[in-house]
């Protein structure tokens, strides 16, 4: 498996048609550069597909993920123009659960 050391998520959405070249154009046009080790995720303006960009250090992969029915959770009311994700949000966001929701892992102590 490819290791992934940050995600990352872009706040506009992107056209699915786009190939590889134009998302990896469109990484850099947002991120600044495409990273080793990176995952750039995309979505549609319908939220029901998003594409991947992973760089490997050796070449680039670019997975597409479309659900069946409904859509992926939308980034609302984020300013700037891309967010960093943990590893649990992207699980969530990959089968469509709220990952906004899912953050760093609190802490529970009696008073």
């Amino acid at each position: 498996m490819i290791r992934i050391q940050q995600y990352w998520m872009a706040v506009e959405p992107i056209d699915m048609r786009a190939g590889m070249e134009t998302v990896l154009g469109k990484v850099v046009a947002v991120f600044g550069s495409a990273q080793a080790h990176h995952a750039y995720i995309f979505t549609n303006r319908r939220a029901n597909r998003l594409k991947v960009l992973v760089t490997d250090g050796f070449g680039v992969w670019l997975a597409v993920r479309r659900l069946h029915e409904g859509h992926f959770a939308r980034i609302q009311d984020i300013a700037g123009t891309r967010i960093e994700l943990t590893h649990s949000q992207v699980d969530a966001l990959l089968v469509g659960l709220p990952w906004q929701r899912l953050g760093k892992p609190s802490q529970v102590t009696v008073w």
